[in-house]
């Protein structure tokens, strides 16, 4: 009884904490929103009074903030918003040399009453995560770009606390890029700690989902002429750790490269392919342990005809972990039709992906998927899903409420390919007894999720996942489970 009541108070606590931090940005975005709508109104209307016509389109904060130009601001024309002055810091008498300055901020609620169905250590949870980051840009013409970022991620109030979880002050990415025309093309370079994604990032990512993103200590370069782009990466990802600030390491232990080509405008879509070889020493398995040597093909096809979108992508992987054999497969398809002329213009989407899992074991062949590096929040954010050994099929209709509203609704069906091998959550996490356990069936889920871009600075979220497990892994002792988030993200 003593233990529910300090549960229940820890809840509570951690609630109140993301209350007051959700409170206290809200209110700090709603004055910087009503300051920036003056001084837009009142720039406009000098524009207007003027007759200048302006070319330039001031920049907004992206998802890669090292994407944005804020040389636009060195153009009068281009109506400025508070702190201006520190997004656009003339470095010489060329415009075209700058100093950019930003940051980003999200506060997210959390809410998990069964992680792992309950089937592991830990137990019912509620906390508050953060992530902070600060950034300077700086451009030396058109061809010379230094970026260099900082993060502080922290949970409070979170029981089992994971490297995705907390990373206390360290540096995010530190990067030089070079940009230049080469022949009738375009050849782009990075050396440095940066971050990179592939297509709609299920086995390669920035994995923004969970607290912590991932970077890769890499060397990038790409050609790019007429439709086709050529990709080249030498990398060795980053390992957080949560010791001490500025603790973060990349070795020669773990390595991730490849080659990759891209044609824009193959039909209706784009097509894409690329090679990586992912290398790891001491990697464990269920059945296998030892140096992993992973061969990676990866295609995709996407793209949009009328009210009809696709995506559909398939990766093959071999190689070796220790003496075992590695044969493994992965697919992600998903597609949606738009009705444009209806109220709140719904798309009906399905997604069907699978993952092979081990059939075998002890047969000296691994077959289990190894999912790399996904975003944390393809399936949902629960984390209830991981693409290992996996069947997954979600109908989905989506509705636009209002131009920057949308609300999604879901139901998620899941199987095991084998069940032979285990249920696996994120980050690969075994559920504990389900490995030769039970039947394919794993259970079902509802999704809803909620998403308004207030401004271009200010986005709030909200999402709910309720999953029923099968009765076969209920016999094990799991429970159905539940989860909740709230979101607050605030870029400048």
């Amino acid at each position: 009884m003593r233990t529910r009541e300090l549960s229940r108070a820890k809840r509570s606590t951690a609630l109140a904490r993301a209350v007051r931090a959700n409170v206290t940005f809200a209110a700090f975005a709603t004055c910087a929103g009503l300051q920036a709508g003056a001084a837009h109104a009142q720039t406009a209307q000098a524009v207007a009074a003027s007759s200048v016509a302006c070319d330039a389109q001031r920049p907004v904060p992206s998802f890669n903030r090292w994407q944005e130009d804020w040389g636009a601001l060195a153009n009068p024309c281009v109506p400025r918003k508070p702190l201006d002055a520190l997004k656009y810091i003339p470095l010489s008498g060329d415009p075209s040399w700058y100093l950019s300055l930003g940051a980003n901020l999200r506060e997210r609620f959390e809410l998990n009453n069964t992680p792992l169905f309950g089937l592991g250590s830990q137990t019912p949870d509620s906390w508050v995560i953060q992530r902070a980051e600060v950034h300077a840009d700086a451009r030396f013409g058109s061809h010379v770009q230094a970026f260099f970022q900082l993060v502080d991620a922290r949970p409070f109030g979170k029981d089992s606390v994971t490297p995705v979880d907390r990373n206390p002050l360290d540096t995010e990415q530190a990067f030089i890029a070079f940009v230049g025309g080469v022949g009738p093309g375009t050849f782009k370079a990075r050396v440095g700690r940066q971050e990179m994604a592939f297509d709609l990032q299920r086995f390669v990512s920035v994995r923004d989902g969970p607290n912590v993103r991932q970077a890769f200590d890499a060397l990038w370069a790409d050609y790019e002429i007429g439709k086709w782009r050529f990709i080249g990466y030498l990398t060795q990802p980053v390992q957080y750790r949560d010791e001490r600030v500025f603790d973060d390491v990349s070795n020669g232990h773990l390595t991730f490269s490849g080659v990759r080509v891209e044609r824009a405008s193959v039909g209706p879509g784009d097509l894409s392919a690329y090679w990586s070889l992912y290398r790891r020493d001491n990697a464990r398995f269920l059945d296998a342990a030892g140096t992993e040597r992973r061969d990676v093909f990866d295609a995709r096809y996407t793209g949009k005809n009328a009210s009809l979108d696709w995506d559909v992508e398939a990766m093959l992987q071999t190689g070796h972990v220790g003496t075992d054999t590695i044969g493994a497969w992965a697919f992600g398809a998903l597609g949606g039709y738009t009705f444009a002329a209806l109220p709140g213009k719904p798309r009906i989407g399905l997604q069907v992906d699978g993952a092979s899992g081990d059939r075998h074991p002890g047969d000296g062949r691994v077959e289990t998927f190894n999912p790399l590096f996904p975003n944390g929040y393809y399936f949902t954010l629960a984390g209830y899903t991981g693409y290992s050994n996996l069947i997954h099929v979600k109908p989905s209709v989506t509705f636009r409420l209002a131009p920057k509203v949308t609300l999604l609704t879901a139901l998620g069906f899941q199987w095991r390919d084998t069940t032979a091998d285990a249920i696996y959550g994120q980050g690969m996490a075994t559920v504990p007894g389900t490995a030769g356990k039970g039947n394919l069936w794993t259970g079902m889920y509802a999704q809803v999720r909620a998403d308004w871009s207030v401004n271009d600075n200010v986005a709030l979220a909200l999402e709910a996942v309720h999953f029923e497990v099968g009765d076969s892994i209920r016999a094990l002792g799991a429970r159905n489970a539940d989860y909740v988030g709230v979101e607050a993200k605030f870029g400048w």
